[in-house]
């Protein structure tokens, strides 16, 4: 949808989806994925309505990510990746593409070691950059190791915030089981 007059889309939104549900009664919702917003509300919210939701939580979702350092776009994240080779792995891992997907629920990040690429999910986008860099040097590594050998870990090791990475993301996967968010 076209965003409502005086929206503003944060850096790196291309557009909003508005899903209705008649299953949903009151609450209404947003998360960004990807380069979207996605606004949840009841099937019986009316134009008007939905409007002020939608310009109150673009405004809400684009104040949660303003202020982070993590790379907004898909360049960004590469332009990322190959400073982080550069710095603990003497630029030898080369991926050949590092782009944020949508639809890793399950895992923060892969490799296909076969086509050098590395897709990152996007629930990373609010996390601290030192986590992104975590899982993004976790993937790098895989170039060089596809597999957790003791060479894979040690290559690992170098980045110096790599068990307190391992702690948050371990921790804020708990929190989300807990919650039922995943």
């Amino acid at each position: 949808m076209e965003p409502p007059a005086g929206v503003t889309l944060p850096v790196g939104v291309e557009r909003i989806i508005v899903r209705r549900s008649t299953r949903r009664r009151r609450t209404v919702s947003a998360r960004r994925e990807s380069d979207c917003i996605i606004v949840a509300m009841p099937a019986r919210t009316g134009r008007a309505e939905q409007d002020e939701w939608v310009a109150k939580l673009v405004a809400r979702v684009a104040a949660k990510t303003s202020g982070a350092a993590n790379p907004v776009s898909d360049a960004g994240l590469a332009q990322r990746a190959t400073e982080l080779s550069a710095r603990y792995l003497d630029s030898r891992a080369v991926p050949s593409s590092v782009r944020w997907v949508g639809n890793q629920n399950s895992r923060w990040g892969s490799c296909t070691p076969e086509d050098a690429s590395i897709r990152l999910s996007d629930r990373l986008r609010p996390m601290p950059e030192w986590v992104v860099d975590y899982v993004l040097l976790h993937e790098l590594v895989h170039l060089l190791h596809p597999d957790h050998s003791d060479a894979f870990h040690t290559m690992l090791n170098r980045y110096e915030r790599a068990e307190r990475a391992e702690g948050f993301l371990d921790g804020w996967s708990h929190a989300a089981h807990r919650s039922g968010r995943v």
